[in-house]
């Protein structure tokens, strides 16, 4: 039954496009069929280098993930566990992460140059900010009758850390990481669109400047299941780790 509802505003959102399509109103270069779209999505994956240029946006986002999650959780448990590095750290990070970092890729780009350093830089920037913050609101807030009851029965700081600290702020962590995926994909497609010869990013502009919208939307849906099948790779694991705590708000 939650399957079905789920689809329910899918449903809605094709039949919607689908008559508009039919419509006549508009153009089919605004609005293309599904059944073109379809044919696109399934031509796509006839491409010799299809997965090439999926693998490609997939090696460039892991990439700056992956950055900013090792960083991001040691600054944040740093921050949350250190009153002076907080007091330190807490106002640039506050301060800055409203600033849009897309802005900053020109330099990126002068600094790193065109390829994909300058699109991992960029998207390291971008997921630091909310692994930083999650992670050190976590570590920030572990129970303190948690900390107390450790060191009453003789725990090192050591011991204190990873088993209570560590595991009282996992779940921020993967809150974190959850926020950070997306940002990683959508950073990546709109950096690949200003500046590069492959990824996801390259084909949909390019084909938009072919005025192949069918051919666009499609990868826009390939875009759509990647981001999709990560998040829910993301909360398998996250329940599968964090198997003592159950998240309303996490579906399975």
């Amino acid at each position: 039954m939650k399957s079905i509802r789920a689809l329910v505003p899918i449903a809605i959102l094709l039949a919607a496009w689908e008559a508009a399509a039919r419509s006549g109103l508009w153009s089919r270069i605004v609005f293309p069929s599904l059944e073109a779209i379809g044919r696109e999505f399934i031509g796509f994956f006839a491409r010799a280098d299809a997965w090439e240029q999926i693998w490609t946006s997939l090696y460039r986002a892991f990439g700056g993930f992956t950055l900013a999650a090792v960083v991001g959780v040691l600054l944040g448990m740093i921050m949350g566990r250190s009153k002076l590095v907080a007091d330190l750290l807490d106002p640039l990070f506050s301060g800055t992460y409203a600033v849009p970092k897309l802005a900053l890729f020109p330099i990126f780009i002068f600094v790193f140059g065109i390829g994909s350093l300058s699109k991992v830089a960029l998207i390291f920037l971008e997921c630091l900010y909310p692994i930083v913050i999650m992670t050190y609101h976590g570590a920030k807030s572990v129970n303190r009758v948690w900390l107390w009851s450790a060191q009453n029965m003789g725990a090192s700081r050591w011991q204190i850390l990873r088993r209570v600290v560590i595991p009282s702020t996992t779940p921020y962590i993967f809150a974190g990481f959850r926020v950070a995926v997306p940002v990683a994909m959508i950073v990546v497609v709109i950096t690949e669109m200003i500046s590069s010869a492959d990824g996801l990013g390259y084909l949909v502009i390019y084909s938009l400047s072919s005025l192949r919208t069918d051919r666009m939307l499609a990868v826009v849906v390939i875009i759509a299941l990647i981001g999709y099948l990560l998040d829910k790779g993301l909360v398998l694991a996250r329940n599968r780790l964090i198997y003592w705590e159950k998240l309303d708000t996490y579906y399975v």
